[in-house]
């Protein structure tokens, strides 16, 4: 396709989806799958005016992937519910850490077993499909920063960690496969990808996030009333942080996503210690909805530009997964594989991983269920073909990469909103009999 026909695909298609919008929002499926169908249409399995190869544009499409998890978990965070508390976040700190280790597990040995892969190739496969995806499963997650609703908050919480915590299992399957540097007795990876790079990306997110915080807030107030660019903060607050935790070899997927949680949890502590100074009108508006703000803050003038991009970048990437696929892409491997992962590895890992807690076992169903596969799967496999991924190996584990995040995209988009919509009037129905 010519850059002209580009522009009047997308530009058509954004036309169609915004004057659809409430049409879409009352369709049984997610927008997701309209744009799947618009790219598998002129792609190579129908109309095939374009073809897009990721092998051999593996490095635009780990850039691209990566900016656009970047932008997707700033938006994430932000929009995580305050206070923070431990309490709160146990459950999705277990599905980050306990239920990822366990999904990667079952899949490195289905792959080892099954499909007759290494062992090295299995758990850079297990780790390229653990984590759940912030940037496709905007239907499961929060949608405002006032938005109280645990299930969303589990599932938005989850996937804002475990495109960091897959990290470690990535260099480890990279390691088995001579890629990257393990260590006598894998010493090196525990000490340096596991502890220092999670531990050291938290630590410099949340250090930069609780620093904006406090200077956007003094330049707001007396006696500069500075008028602040909160767009450009939110994206300088991403660049930073991420070239930081880079150069230092921490994970910075981590770090940027806890840099926006400290932002705005650091901003809403501030503007709470305030209001001892303004009216009671105002006091009363605070307390009623956490989410409505008595001083200008960057978290939320950032939030809606970066939604912006977060759905245009989704519209260009589901195009491009449409555009990779043939009528042979879809084996029964790469088929077994994805219902393995969604029907037995994800909900077994989830209902282990919160044994113990007080989390519902309704709640642990849908948890288990919508584990969605996306643009960081993707991200993950371009990032182990750009440090010397063999190109037989990285051929089959795109195809494979490829089914499960389109599986993905088709089984949970069509299954979310009556899933959801099931699951509140249930609970109102709970509630109400209570």
């Amino acid at each position: 396709m010519t850059s002209a026909q580009w522009f009047l695909l997308v530009g058509g298609l954004l036309l169609v989806m915004g004057l659809t919008s409430t049409i879409l929002k009352r369709s049984p499926v997610t927008s997701s799958i309209i744009y799947l169908a618009v790219g598998v249409l002129v792609g190579p399995t129908v109309l095939n005016l374009f073809h897009f190869n990721p092998l051999k544009e593996s490095a635009l499409l780990e850039v691209l992937t990566e900016v656009v998890i970047l932008i997707s978990l700033f938006s994430a965070g932000v929009k995580m519910p305050a206070p923070f508390s431990l309490s709160r976040w146990r459950t999705p700190i277990l599905l980050a850490t306990v239920s990822m280790t366990i999904t990667v597990a079952m899949v490195a040995a289905f792959a080892y077993y099954v499909l007759g892969l290494s062992l090295g190739a299995g758990v850079l496969l297990g780790a390229i499909l653990a984590p759940t995806d912030p940037v496709l499963a905007t239907d499961v997650q929060i949608r405002h920063p006032g938005d109280r609703d645990h299930l969303r908050f589990i599932l938005t919480c989850e996937a804002g960690m475990n495109d960091g915590s897959a990290f470690p299992f990535v260099m480890l399957g990279m390691g088995l496969l001579g890629l990257h540097e393990l260590g006598g007795s894998g010493l090196s990876w525990v000490l340096v990808d596991v502890l220092w790079a999670t531990v050291g990306g938290i630590a410099i997110g949340v250090a930069a996030g609780v620093a904006l915080a406090h200077l956007g807030w003094k330049l707001h107030r007396e006696p500069y009333k500075h008028d602040l660019m909160d767009d450009f903060l939110g994206l300088g607050l991403i660049g930073v942080v991420y070239g930081v935790t880079v150069l230092v070899h921490a994970w910075g997927f981590l770090a940027v996503f806890f840099a926006a949680v400290a932002l705005r949890q650091t901003e809403l502590k501030l503007t709470k210690s305030a209001q001892g100074t303004i009216n009671r009108r105002y006091q009363e508006i605070a307390r009623a909805d956490t989410h409505v703000c008595l001083e200008p803050m960057v978290s939320e003038g950032s939030l809606i530009f970066k939604e912006h991009l977060e759905r245009l970048s989704e519209v260009v990437m589901i195009l491009l997964i449409g555009g990779t696929l043939f009528l042979d892409s879809w084996s029964w491997k790469a088929i077994g594989l994805a219902l393995f992962l969604f029907v037995i590895a994800r909900p077994i890992s989830v209902f282990i991983g919160l044994l113990g807690t007080s989390v519902t076992w309704e709640k642990r169903g849908m948890t288990g269920w919508f584990g969605v596969r996306g643009i960081g799967s993707l991200y993950y496999l371009m990032y182990a073909i750009q440090r010397g991924l063999p190109e037989t190996l990285a051929l089959e584990l795109i195809q494979m990469t490829l089914i499960v995040v389109t599986l993905s995209i088709l089984l949970h988009g069509i299954s979310v909103k009556p899933l959801m919509s099931y699951f509140w009037r249930r609970n109102k129905q709970v509630k109400y009999l209570g």
